[in-house]
């Protein structure tokens, strides 16, 4: 499979994803606990269907050390016993944030609520910085078919 578009070559691009890298970096240096944002990474880029983001997010996770277990019971975490409250908080906010059209009213205030009990303000605002961030990345991704499998630990980050 190769992209529609290698938004590194295009100027316009280029200069778009230079700030949209930036941001990223900013949200990597946040008061937001590193597992929490690669967790709630990978499960927005699961719910979209993003194969590259997935495929990123899982080896930098891995390469953190998180374990194989964790990882792989993101996709269910409601049903998984191995993530903590402020996780499960995170990446509830994370699935109501992402599926907007499908909940009809966004994040519900139970949800948010919920996220309020864990973490402060700076890293709630880092939460749903990163939860509209990378929903925008995966549409990016999706729309010119970025293939997935070679990405490397610490490109981006």
């Amino acid at each position: 499979m190769e992209a529609r578009l290698n938004y590194f070559a295009d100027p316009t691009a280029g200069r778009v994803l230079k700030h949209l890298m930036s941001a990223g970096k900013l949200l990597t240096d946040s008061a937001l606990p590193a597992a929490t944002r690669e967790l709630v990474a990978l499960r927005v880029s699961q719910i979209n269907g993003c194969a590259v983001c997935v495929d990123m997010h899982t080896k930098e996770a891995a390469a953190a050390g998180e374990t194989a277990v964790r990882l792989n019971l993101v996709a269910v975490w409601r049903e998984a016993t191995v993530f903590t409250e402020a996780e499960r908080a995170a990446l509830e906010l994370a699935e109501e944030g992402t599926r907007v059209a499908d909940a009809a009213h966004g994040v519900g205030d139970e949800v948010w609520a919920n996220a309020v009990k864990h973490f402060d303000e700076e890293q709630l605002t880092a939460l749903a910085t990163l939860v509209a961030f990378m929903n925008a990345v995966n549409r990016l991704n999706i729309i010119a078919r970025q293939p997935a499998g070679d990405y490397e630990p610490g490109r981006f980050h």
